[in-house]
């Protein structure tokens, strides 16, 4: 019984995959909007509602495997090493992803991705959902980090919200750093042709910009307020 089980958790698996695998191709070939379901079922050689079955949107089947950033930010919160506050393990974090997206840009895959989120409407308005969804994640995880270690943020006695508005800046900023790097794909601004040059660069203005938000947070006496 074990094994039937196995077998079809493995064959779920690799259905799975074959759809994502397809349709995301077909999203690279013709444009996210111009694919249908039924095409890629048809791509595929599953029912309709096979699709379906694993994923419950287009926009599911485009992301899928593409948004380890939604819970990123949280999880390097949560798990920061000891004697790393909340946020120096949070601006570690989301400078690694500016630079991970450059790094991104200097594949095939990686530009075509960017390609096709930034030429669909339906894409970009996901995309600011699950932005909005990692925004809550990091909300939550700096309650938790602060309660857990004690001191005040930037409100002694309302710390979601400076949770909140901490969290709603900070990603607002990788967001734009990130929009920026991929509609130079599109001409409105130039990439370094060097990939190794490009993360530089984007780790340099990461810092410089998480560094100018960590500096908004010092208490009067100047100390950084729970950056350590």
């Amino acid at each position: 019984m074990s094994q039937a089980i196995d077998q079809r958790a493995r064959k779920k698996a690799q259905t799975r995959t074959l759809i994502r695998e397809t349709a995301q191709a077909l999203f690279a070939e013709r444009g996210f909007e111009a694919v249908t379901i039924a095409d890629i079922a048809a791509a595929a050689d599953v029912a309709v509602q096979t699709v379906f079955n694993h994923f419950p949107t287009k926009e599911d089947l485009f992301f899928d495997g593409h948004t380890p950033w939604v819970e990123g930010a949280s999880e390097a919160i949560r798990h920061r090493d000891a004697g790393v506050a909340p946020l120096r393990a949070l601006q570690a974090h989301l400078i690694d992803r500016v630079a991970a997206h450059v790094r991104q840009l200097g594949t095939l895959e990686g530009r075509s991705f960017d390609t096709t989120l930034e030429a669909s409407p339906a894409l970009r308005s996901r995309e600011r959902e699950l932005h909005h969804e990692a925004v809550n994640r990091v909300t939550d995880a700096l309650v938790e980090a602060w309660a857990a270690e004690g001191g005040a943020p930037l409100v002694p006695t309302d710390a979601r919200t400076a949770a909140s508005v901490t969290a709603a800046v900070w990603l607002a900023a990788v967001r734009t750093l990130i929009v920026q790097n991929r509609r130079a794909l599109s001409g409105q601004a130039g990439l370094p042709a060097d990939t190794a040059e490009g993360e530089a660069v984007a780790r340099m203005v990461a810092d410089q910009v998480f560094t100018g938000l960590g500096s908004a947070l010092a208490t009067p006496a100047g100390s950084l307020q729970r950056t350590g």
